[in-house]
This record gives C-alpha cells, sequence and structure tokens, in this order.
C-alpha cells in the first residue's frame, strides 16, 4: 500500500511543497483505502476550503497517485493509486469499492488492434463493473436505471 510519505515524496520530486492543508487531504485519502468522491474528502477533512481540496485532488492526478473513475451514472470517483503502473479498476456497483488490477491478454489485444491497422493507440481506460463478494452476499440489487451488463449506454 502507498503511503503518505511516499506521496509527500512524490509531489516534492514534482517541484510541489508538501503544505500542511496537503497533509491533511493525503491523510484522509490514505486513510480512506477505497473509492471516494472529491466532496466526500471535503466533508472529512474539516477547515479546509472545498478549493483547497479540489486542487490538491487535481495535483494528484498530475503526478499519477490518484486514478479518475467515471463511474455508470458518469460521477467522478477517484482511487490511490496501489500500482504505480499502467492498471485498469474494478468497481463494485453496489458499495463502490474499487481494486486495481492488470491483465496481460487486454494488453496482447491492444497491441493486435494497433498491429491491424487501427491506428496508433494514443490511450485507453478500461472500468469493469462488478457486484463485490460483499454485497452478493447481502443480495444487493442494482437500481431500475442502471445498465446491465451488455447494454449500450
Amino acid at each position: 500500500m502507498v503511503t503518505a510519505k511516499e506521496i509527500l515524496d512524490r509531489i516534492e520530486t514534482g517541484g510541489h511543497r508538501p503544505t500542511a492543508s496537503r497533509r491533511r487531504v493525503l491523510d484522509a485519502v490514505v486513510a480512506r483505502g477505497d473509492g471516494f468522491t472529491a466532496e466526500e474528502l471535503v466533508a472529512e477533512v474539516k477547515g479546509l476550503g472545498r478549493a483547497t481540496v479540489y486542487r490538491t485532488v487535481r495535483l494528484l492526478l498530475k503526478e499519477g497517485l490518484l486514478c479518475k473513475l467515471s463511474l455508470q451514472d458518469g460521477a467522478p470517483r477517484y482511487t490511490l493509486s496501489q500500482k504505480l503502473g499502467h492498471h485498469h479498476h474494478l468497481v463494485c456497483v453496489g458499495c463502490g469499492i474499487v481494486q486495481e488490477f492488470r491483465q496481460s491478454v487486454i494488453e496482447q489485444m491492444l497491441l493486435n488492434l494497433e498491429a491491424g491497422g487501427a491506428g496508433a493507440i494514443m490511450g485507453h481506460r478500461i472500468e469493469v463493473y462488478v457486484l463485490c463478494p460483499s454485497c452478493q452476499a447481502k443480495e444487493y440489487s442494482p437500481p431500475e436505471h442502471s445498465p446491465r451488463v451488455g447494454a449500450l449506454a
């Protein structure tokens, strides 16, 4: 797991100051351990302005320390990057927990697309929406407006 000190070191290496406000936001991010919204951070870090929290989130994204996910409803959710490198995400539609994964099969498919003449792939993002084992045990039912697997959204 990435620590607040490792994140602060990366911020300093990027030429940014590790201010007390940033440290407070980082502590909240590390303590969460799962996906969160910027508004959840604003509510959690008392005494800091909304703009300070959002600027810190933007800095963490820029430095590659946070991942931004687009949920099925289009709302942005963030997660601390556990693997400082290329990866994909599993997002539980029940509780919102986010897990990172890497699959060589996906990477090979992308190489094959490019080699097959699809063009130069400039980037991609893969988020797989799942129902985690904990939510399955609770017999979670998705809301009526949730797209089903295979549905075009």
